[in-house]
This record gives C-alpha cells, structure tokens and sequence, in this order.
C-alpha cells in the first residue's frame, strides 16, 4: 500500500486538499443564518391599512335593479342580413365589428366608402376596445374596391377574399 502511495503521490495530495477546502467552506457556512433584505411596502411598519373595496357590497341585489323591457324592432344582425352588405369581407372586420356597426346603423359597403376622415373618428370613438381598426385595416379603401365589385384589384391590394 506504501508503494502505491508513494507511486500515486500527486493524486493523494489532491484528493487530501480538496477534502480540506470541503470540510472548510462547510464549517464556515454551517453557523450564520442567511441575510435577510428589508423591504417597504404596503404591509410594511407604519403604512397605513389598506381601504377595503365595498363597490360589490354596496351594489344593491339584483332584484332591485330595473330590467329594460325586450327591443321591439329586429335584432342588428337579421337587419344587416336582410339589406346589407356582408361587411365581414373587409380585412380586419369580424362578426363583433358587423354587429357593432349594424347597432350604429352601418351596414353596407357603399356607407364605409364614402366615409370622411371625420366619420372615421366619430365611428372609431364608438368602437371601444376595437378602436383604431377603421384606419388601421383601411376599412374605407376596402369598401370602396367591394362597393364598385372590383374584386382582382381588392385582391391584389389586401389579398384573397
């Protein structure tokens, strides 16, 4: 065993260094607690508490909020079915936006085509959360190319209908 120590020397000293450097990072961990970081924030010491939302609390029950009575004219969706255009074929404008405009008495393509800049902001105002689409998407160009039923040159502006 000497005579294996002794040919092996370098690789006996290694392993006897590294087991030291083992043995002091573990010593030198082992006592201390790790560092805590101090945060500020709304729970911290000296905020003020925060106010409790009460807007579904206060909302009176459902039974006591007045139900409008049914519409007696046609949905938007059987008006624009029956005389006009179908304006989902505009890039850009699905059945949410056909619907939405049908309410605001859009319907056809002829209308969307003769749009002024300022027709287009006042329908955009009214879009909500799909404001912007109009210009965004060239709604009024579109129209312009089905209104007239030139579709190659529709096709070749915006793509396959």
């Amino acid at each position: 065993m000497l005579q294996l120590i002794e040919a092996n020397w370098q690789l006996v000293a290694g392993a006897v260094a590294l087991l030291l450097v083992v043995a002091f990072l573990l010593l030198r961990r082992g006592g201390k607690a790790p560092e805590r970081r101090e945060f500020n924030d709304v729970l911290s010491e000296g905020a003020a508490p925060a106010q409790r939302n009460t807007a579904l609390i206060d909302t009176p029950p459902a039974a006591a909020i007045p139900v409008p009575p049914p519409p007696t004219a046609p949905p938007a969706d059987a008006l624009a079915a029956a005389d006009g255009d179908d304006l989902t074929r505009i890039k850009g404008l699905g059945p949410k936006l056909k619907t939405l405009l049908a309410s605001l008495g859009v319907t056809q393509f002829a209308q969307i085509a003769a749009w002024t800049d300022e027709d287009v902001a006042r329908i955009d105002a009214q879009l909500g959360a799909f404001a912007g689409r109009p210009t965004r998407d060239n709604w009024v160009e579109q129209a312009k190319l089905l209104s007239s039923g030139d579709t190659a040159a529709y096709e070749d502006k915006f793509g396959k209908l």
